[in-house]
């Protein structure tokens, strides 16, 4: 696509010089691409400069906001349309035409999901239901980020599965980003070994609290994918033998089983992640139960 986009792409980073040169080299038709990074120690502010992006350096202190949302909130943005991307995430040709025809039109919508296509060990999955909606493009100071619970032992400074709150209409388009890890398996596992324990923090928030935080996404089996998706997390999370419930809906409900030996591996990492969640889950209840002893 040789037109330019009034819209500015916001890329969360850090180290992340293996993925990073694809996601940029499709980024063409943007006005502006900035990459909001936590001071890498590798080359990814030099590739980033190199393709013609900005940086931003996030010092991140704890709590609220974290790296998006201080972006959204510090950087001048005149653009009337901001796209959030990964850098392990590709806009591929099609998913930019679509763009261009939502932002365009004469009463566009305020917001719009978008799937992060799930690539695997080097595979496009098309079953087993890893892939996801989220809101990722949006009219410019219409939308911010879910305010769940400040987790300091996390030290984690960016958002992590906190979905965005919009103020008007949101549609969606068909076309799915390319998400592909190019750092490997064992990046994979480490970051995701970081996750649960932010999500047993959340869940036991939830859970003795009754909210994820100040501010967060309904649940609502009948709403949008970012809702049933909460809706459906917040019964999982009752279920005594959910990690094994996630293994059969994403290796036999959703077909997972036809992606051979990657498509049993995803399921397998997918079933471990739950399962380190809830024993890190107990683990909090045992320290609280011995705090309250003494």
């Amino acid at each position: 696509m040789s037109q330019m986009l009034p819209l500015t792409v916001l890329i969360a980073a850090k180290n992340e010089a293996a993925n990073l040169p694809k996601c940029l080299k499709a980024l063409h038709p943007a006005k502006r691409v900035v990459i909001v990074d936590s001071h890498s120690t590798d080359a990814t502010p030099d590739i980033a400069e190199a393709h013609g992006a900005e940086v931003a350096q996030f010092e991140y202190s704890g709590g609220y906001p974290k790296k998006r949302q201080w972006a959204l909130d510090t950087l001048d943005i005149k653009t009337p349309w901001v796209l959030l991307l990964d850098a392990d995430e590709v806009v591929p040709e099609a998913l930019w035409t679509e763009i261009a025809e939502a932002i365009q039109q004469p009463d566009p919508e305020t917001a719009y999901l978008i799937t992060k296509g799930f690539h695997f060990m080097g595979q496009r999955f098309t079953h087993g239901g890893f892939s996801h909606q989220a809101v990722l493009l949006f009219q410019t100071g219409t939308a911010r980020f879910e305010q769940l619970i400040d987790d300091p032992a996390s030290a984690l400074d960016m958002e992590i599965h906190e979905r965005l709150l919009v103020d008007g209409s949101v549609g969606e388009l068909d076309t799915p980003l390319i998400h592909e890890d190019y750092k490997g398996l064992e990046a994979y596992i480490e970051r995701h070994n970081k996750y649960s324990t932010w999500e047993a923090r959340l869940r036991q928030t939830y859970l003795t609290e009754g909210a994820y935080g100040e501010q967060a996404v309904e649940a609502n089996l009948f709403g949008d994918a970012q809702e049933r998706r909460r809706f459906l997390k917040k019964i999982a999370i009752r279920i005594p033998l959910e990690p094994w419930l996630w293994f059969f809906y994403h290796y036999v409900f959703r077909l997972g089983f036809l992606e051979g030996q990657p498509g049993l591996i995803a399921s397998r990492i997918r079933r471990n992640y739950i399962a380190n969640v809830r024993a890190k889950m107990y683990e909090l209840e045992r320290s609280e139960d011995q705090i309250g002893k003494q």
